[in-house]
C-alpha cells in the first residue's frame, strides 16, 4: 500500500483511510454529506495525489499524443489543457485523461490513478515515433481545492490573479511560497476552485498554508467519497463505473471529445458506429420514489424486461433523492423516458433527465 506525501496528516486529522488504487487514502473526515455541503457552499481540499502523470516531449510529442487519444490536441497553445481519452482496438476506453500544453513540444497528462501502469505501457508500446516519455508520478502530489470561495480564499497565496483562470486553462505560477506550481482549473465537482501539481517535498507546506489562508472561509479537508457524490451530481464519468475498456466513447456520452478530423486507435471503427448508429447509450435518471440506486442494480422497463445496468448511484445530497447513471438500450434512452431500478426485488420508478443534476 503506497502513501501519498500527506497520509500522516490525514491521520493525524481523524480521517478514515481506506485502500483506493493501491493507495492509503482519506475517504472521509466528519462524513459524507457535510464535506459535500462544505464543496457546495464555501471551500473544501481534496488530496488526489495518487492521480498518475505522464510528460511528453519532443518533436513528436504531438504525433504520439495525436495518434492515440480521441480529441484534436492540435488546438492547444500553451496554458490550454484539454479533456480525452485514450482508446482500444475495440472502440473501448482504456482511460480518460486530461492533457496540458506546458510549452512548445511539451505535454502533461494527467491520468486516472487505478490506471497509471496500464497507460504507461500502453503508450510507450506505441511510441514509434521516438517521443520522449517520462513517468512523474511518483514524485508529484496533487491538491483539488473546490468551491466557490476557492478563489477569494486562496488569492493571498499567488501573484498572479486566480479569478483570471478560465475553465481547462491553467498557470504555471507562484503558490503558498512555491515557484512553478501548476495552478488549473480542470474541477471534477461543479463548484470552481482549482488544483495544484507541486513536487511532494513542497506539498506539506502547501497544505498547511491553504488552511491557514482558508480558515475564515470554512475550509475543511474532503475526502474521496463526497468527491464521488459531488462528480456524480455533475454526470462526470468515473473510469471503472461508467467508461471502461468495454464502453465506446459514443456509447458513452463522450462523442465529443472523439474528433474524425484525424485518425487514432479505432476510428475507423468508431466512425462506423457513429454511422450506423448505437445500440446502447449511458443515461442519467433520477429516482420519482424512494430508494437508493446503487452500481451494479438492473434497469427495468415498465413490463420487467431488463434493460440494461447501473454504473454509478448514490442519495444526491444536494437534491436529496436518488440520482444515478446506467447503460440502456438506445429504444430506452429518449429523456423523460419512465425506467425502473430494481433494487433488491422492488422496481423503484425513475427517469431519465439531461445533466448535469445538480443546477448551481
Amino acid at each position: 500500500m503506497k502513501n501519498t506525501a500527506l497520509s500522516h496528516i490525514h491521520e493525524q486529522l481523524g480521517a478514515k483511510m481506506l485502500p483506493f488504487a493501491g493507495y492509503n487514502m482519506p475517504i472521509t473526515y466528519e462524513g459524507v454529506n457535510a464535506e459535500h455541503e462544505t464543496v457546495r457552499n464555501a471551500v473544501g481540499v481534496f488530496d488526489v495525489s495518487h492521480m498518475g502523470e505522464f510528460l511528453v516531449s519532443g518533436p513528436n510529442a504531438l504525433d504520439l499524443i495525436q495518434k492515440l487519444c480521441s480529441n484534436d490536441a492540435s488546438v492547444l497553445t500553451v496554458g490550454k489543457a484539454q479533456y480525452s481519452c485514450l482508446t482500444n482496438e475495440n472502440g473501448g476506453i482504456v482511460d480518460d485523461l486530461i492533457i496540458y500544453k506546458i510549452k512548445e513540444e511539451q505535454y502533461l497528462l494527467v491520468v486516472n490513478a487505478s490506471n497509471i501502469e496500464k497507460d504507461w505501457n500502453w503508450i510507450s508500446q506505441r511510441n514509434d515515433v521516438g517521443a520522449e516519455l517520462k513517468n512523474i508520478s511518483e514524485d508529484y502530489s496533487l491538491l483539488a481545492i473546490q468551491g466557490p470561495k476557492a478563489v477569494e480564499a486562496m488569492q493571498s497565496l499567488s501573484s498572479i490573479d486566480l479569478s483570471a483562470i478560465k475553465y481547462y486553462h491553467f498557470e504555471v505560477a507562484d503558490f503558498a511560497g512555491i515557484e512553478h506550481v501548476i495552478i488549473s482549473a480542470t474541477g471534477y465537482t461543479g463548484s470552481g476552485g482549482f488544483e495544484i501539481y507541486c513536487k511532494n517535498s513542497e506539498v506539506e507546506q502547501i497544505w498547511t498554508k491553504v488552511f491557514e489562508a482558508g480558515a475564515s472561509y470554512g475550509i475543511k479537508p474532503i475526502g474521496l467519497a463526497a468527491r464521488d457524490t459531488l462528480r456524480l451530481e455533475m454526470g462526470f464519468s468515473l473510469y471503472g463505473n461508467d467508461i471502461d475498456d468495454t464502453t465506446s466513447p459514443l456509447e458513452s456520452g463522450l462523442g465529443w471529445i472523439t474528433k474524425f478530423t484525424k485518425e487514432f486507435t479505432a476510428s475507423d471503427l468508431l466512425k462506423k458506429q457513429k454511422e450506423e448508429g448505437i445500440k446502447r447509450k449511458l443515461v442519467a435518471f433520477e429516482l420519482t420514489e424512494r430508494g437508493v440506486p446503487r452500481q451494479g442494480y438492473e434497469i427495468v422497463d415498465g413490463n420487467g424486461n431488463i434493460i440494461g445496468n447501473v454504473t454509478s448511484g448514490t442519495m444526491s445530497p444536494s437534491m436529496n433523492k436518488g440520482i444515478g447513471l446506467g447503460y440502456v438500450t438506445i429504444e430506452n434512452s429518449a429523456l423523460d423516458s419512465e425506467i425502473f431500478i430494481r433494487i433488491r426485488k422492488n422496481d423503484v420508478a425513475a427517469k431519465i433527465v439531461k445533466l448535469p443534476f445538480y443546477k448551481k
